[in-house]
């Protein structure tokens, strides 16, 4: 069979009239809000009131840290997702939605890949139904309104060297990481130092994802800190009265978006905050809504697992009183080999030291996992490429973990290749062995948080935090705001905080250059390195290659 890209693959799909795709879970036509004939959104008031059922079990989807080689966590969720089906469990699927900025940049697209995908692709990896604009629209008011305030007066006595809100855009584009605003005159208001950062960074990304419904985004968006004033006391965004209108603007943001995979079985597609600066998951809304209708809800936490999956713990689950049943960590062996020093040439060509060599990073995720109280089941998601001397390496590995790998080969196969994986899945979550606990307290210091997820997550020996840094962190706790979880933004490369340092390094330091309190979304950020809230694009970025072909589809979406 000739190989079809993943657009090719969704652009022949059959799809289903998406009221077909709500039935299967109890939803109405009435309760959803149509756009198009293959994706809507659920209502609020449908949510609500599936609030007094019972919840299925949460299987949590995180990965190794990524390599050039590729993982596949979105494609595994979504095989998984249809595997289960397969087996005749009812299940559904939770994922984010699509940053343009990356989609445009080198990272590809948030629908899954071959055989394991959701639809409709294009629309998903593209402008979907609007939310990320929304998002944009809200956050920018508020950038304009706090402008506003200072050149009418200034009643609140803004310090225009301490406003802390950024402008946003969903696009990579460096140059607009820092710029001065407001040159031109007096009638363009007082020049300032500024900047941009993408939409996925936004707090208001972090506090729609968080919210559980349209009165708690409103007091989240209230609780933003925009500027200090000369005495160092806050301003927040209802001080500036914008949290009334940034609400409006949300309001349909908030639905979640139904759409279906090929094989038609439902999905989430809802929210999408970085999981390198922000906390990686989808909407709280979204996933509690699905616990309620399905039995096993399969939901993804962005990054390797040291970044998604800390953050899906500690952050999402300890807000939204979830707890997962059981975790799949998804590696391949190329990934393995990479970790092992291969070159991502030579990945083809078969080599099990190199395997074994790989693995410490897989084993870390492991113990690292189990950490929070959660069984763990590794799926080996399969490349041509892969022999079966390097696959029972994988395993034997794991096994000696006290886990278990399964392969599975949903990007082929769809579904089929997944049952496998699903049923053992759906075994371990079943058995009720899950204990789950956060890493650390609510009333554990700041400092302390960050340094429990320095040592017990990335095996670091010591954090380094300058005395300004560790001021802040007792300002903030004397403020009331000790009790807020820690958001790390570090790289999604290594266990470090250097992008080059594979595998399981131990002996290193975590530096850590500035913190930030998002108050609206109830968590401090941690960033530590360089780490990019407004990234740039390559030297040849994916849009050079997507277009219109001559019957008017999109040609070149990966």
């Amino acid at each position: 069979m000739a190989f079809r890209t993943d657009i090719e693959i969704a652009r022949e799909a059959v799809k289903k009239p998406i009221q077909e795709i709500g039935a299967k879970l109890g939803i109405s036509s009435d309760d959803l809000v149509p756009y198009g004939h293959d994706k809507a959104k659920v209502s609020a008031e449908f949510i609500a009131q599936a609030r007094s059922k019972t919840d299925g079990k949460l299987i949590l989807v995180t990965a190794i840290n990524p390599t050039p080689a590729g993982e596949g966590k979105t494609t595994t969720t979504v095989g998984l997702g249809d595997g289960l089906n397969r087996i005749g469990k009812k299940a559904m699927i939770c994922i984010r939605e699509a940053s343009l900025g990356p989609c445009f940049g080198m990272k590809g697209g948030a629908a899954g890949g071959g055989m394991a995908q959701v639809v409709p692709m294009e629309d998903i990896n593209l402008h979907f139904t609007g939310d990320f604009h929304a998002i944009t629209s809200a956050h920018n008011l508020l950038s304009a309104m706090i402008d506003n305030h200072i050149y009418w007066g200034n009643e609140l006595r803004i310090d225009q060297r301490r406003v802390v809100w950024r402008r946003v855009m969903d696009m990579n584009d460096r140059a607009l990481r820092d710029i001065v605003t407001s040159l031109g005159g007096v009638a363009n208001g007082f020049p300032r130092q500024a900047g941009f950062d993408i939409t996925v960074a936004s707090e208001v990304m972090a506090i729609l994802c968080l919210a559980s419904d349209l009165d708690d985004l409103q007091k989240r968006l209230g609780d933003i800190i925009v500027a200090y004033r000369r005495d160092r006391s806050p301003v927040y965004a209802r001080d500036i009265k914008a949290d009334g209108a940034m609400t409006v603007l949300l309001k349909d943001a908030m639905q979640p978006n139904l759409v279906q995979t090929l094989e038609h079985n439902p999905a989430f597609v809802h929210g999408g905050p970085f999981a390198n600066i922000a906390h990686g998951c989808n909407s709280v809304v979204a996933t509690t809504t699905a616990l309620k209708l399905a039995d096993y809800v399969v939901t993804e936490a962005g990054f390797g697992a040291d970044l998604g999956a800390e953050k899906f713990m500690n952050i999402k689950c300890r807000k939204a009183g979830i707890a997962p049943s059981v975790v799949v960590l998804v590696a391949t062996v190329r990934a393995m080999k990479m970790n092992g020093g291969v070159a991502k040439a030579d990945l083809g060509a078969e080599n099990v030291e190199a395997v074994n060599k790989g693995c410490a990073n897989l084993g870390r995720h492991i113990e690292n996992l189990k950490g929070f109280g959660v069984p763990v089941v590794v799926a080996i998601n399969h490349f041509v490429t892969d022999t079966d001397a390097e696959i029972e390496a994988v395993k034997a590995y794991v096994r000696g973990q006290g886990a278990e790998a399964i392969l599975s080969r949903h990007w082929e196969l769809g579904g089929k290749g997944a049952e496998d994986l699903a049923k053992r899945v759906a075994e371990v979550a079943d058995s009720g062995v899950a204990s789950f606990s956060p890493i650390y307290p609510d009333d554990m210091g700041l400092l302390d948080k960050i340094k429990t997820i320095a040592s017990r997550i990335y095996r670091a020996d010591e954090v380094l935090a300058d005395k300004s840094v560790r001021d802040q962190l007792k300002q903030w706790e004397e403020a009331g705001y000790g009790h807020l979880p820690i958001c790390m933004a570090k790289t999604q490369y290594s266990f470090s905080t250097d992008p080059n340092r594979r595998g399981a390094p131990n002996g290193h330091s975590v530096p850590v250059r500035e913190v930030r309190l998002s108050a609206g979304a109830g968590f401090v950020v941690v960033i530590c390195g360089e780490i990019m809230t407004m990234p740039g694009l390559p030297r040849v970025p994916s849009s050079e290659a997507i277009m219109l072909n001559d019957q008017g589809q999109i040609d070149g979406l990966f």
